[in-house]
């Protein structure tokens, strides 16, 4: 089959590699859509993959095509959307639930092969079942918005919260989505990139700027989430929480990027400094908000590529240009 594969530390290809062949439990999926997202940016740059080459790919959607020995709760036809997360379900965390923390945290896409190919494999309890209004490349965006259900859960924010997003592309935009529709009384959004900003306008911010001194509220915001993982985004955002209020990391920053805190100021102010890591207990509750109309897709998929385009689209997501990408098998 046809897949494309990050072979090595800068490089991607598009090649032949075997089919798969599903385990007892696992189902094999023919990949309608799969999207682009940082976590593979950061694998061409060699983090995040124990080891290369791997075919990339923890977002995507299909339709079941071979089924394993023992899976009778899908059969052949049926359109799933797949939960990347492989977890050993034995370990501390996994028994303390805090699957995504697992000491042998695993995952399609990112430590197996994934859906950047025709055909994928999957445990059969990682597949949801799509409703018939639902389309199959549309799907691919379940993944993502699990990840900012899980960011949702961190917060925990209350009804009224004044909310700033730094960033506007897919996941900063989904976070401007879920902030509206769970009770924020101001959502405002920073991004330098006008067409990004362009896109959030028109889903309905209160503000936004390609700076904060902009939005002008001196008192900042009781949450403040960073949806790009830039250290200079991160740096302006811990600055701009008001007290008591709540700093959320949900964009992925380089293993590299340092920023400075205030420990007085965390003290001083009872600021709670959080994060949000991938997917928990929250992908099937994305699949029942995507199935009722959280996103427009049209809004959300900006391009939809061959996947022999699949190195290109890496460099266009790479140059931010667009908001989700996916490839098309």
């Amino acid at each position: 089959m046809k897949a494309a594969v990050i072979e090595s530390v800068g490089r991607a290809v598009v090649t032949e590699v075997p089919d798969p062949t599903p385990g007892p439990r696992d189902v094999v999926v023919e990949v309608a859509a799969c999207g682009l997202c940082g976590t593979d940016l950061h694998i061409l740059q060699g983090e995040f993959a124990p080891k290369l080459p791997i075919v990339p790919g923890h977002e995507f959607a299909g339709e079941v095509v071979g089924v394993g020995t023992q899976v009778t709760e899908v059969a052949v036809g049926d359109r799933v959307a797949v939960d990347p997360s492989l977890y050993c379900h034995e370990c501390r965390y996994c028994r303390d639930g805090h699957n995504n923390m697992c000491e042998r945290w695993a995952a399609i896409g990112v430590t197996v092969p994934g859906g950047a190919a025709q055909y994928a494999v999957a445990p059969v309890a990682n597949c949801v079942k799509l409703p018939e209004h639902v389309r199959t490349q549309d799907a691919a965006l379940i993944e993502p918005l699990s990840c900012a259900v899980r960011g949702y859960d961190v917060l925990n924010s209350r009804l009224g919260a004044h909310v700033l997003v730094y960033g506007s592309g897919t996941m900063g935009l989904m976070m401007l989505e879920l902030a509206k529709r769970t009770g924020a009384a101001r959502v405002d959004v920073v991004d330098l990139n006008p067409a990004r900003l362009e896109t959030a306008r028109a889903l309905g911010v209160s503000g936004s700027a390609a700076n904060a001194d902009e939005l002008d509220r001196p008192h900042g915001w009781d949450v403040v989430i960073d949806a790009t993982g830039n250290a200079a985004a991160i740096q302006d955002g811990l600055g701009r929480v008001a007290k008591a209020g709540t700093f959320l990391q949900f964009g992925v920053a380089d293993y590299a990027a340092r920023v400075t805190i205030d420990p007085y100021r965390i003290y001083n102010q009872e600021i709670t400094i959080t994060g949000s890591m991938a997917v928990l207990h929250s992908y099937e509750r994305a699949a029942e908000l995507f199935a009722n109309g959280v996103l427009d897709p049209e809004v959300f998929i900006s391009d939809r590529l061959p996947l022999d385009s699949y190195p290109q689209a890496l460099e266009q997501f790479a140059a931010g240009v667009g908001r989700k990408i996916v490839v098309v098998p």
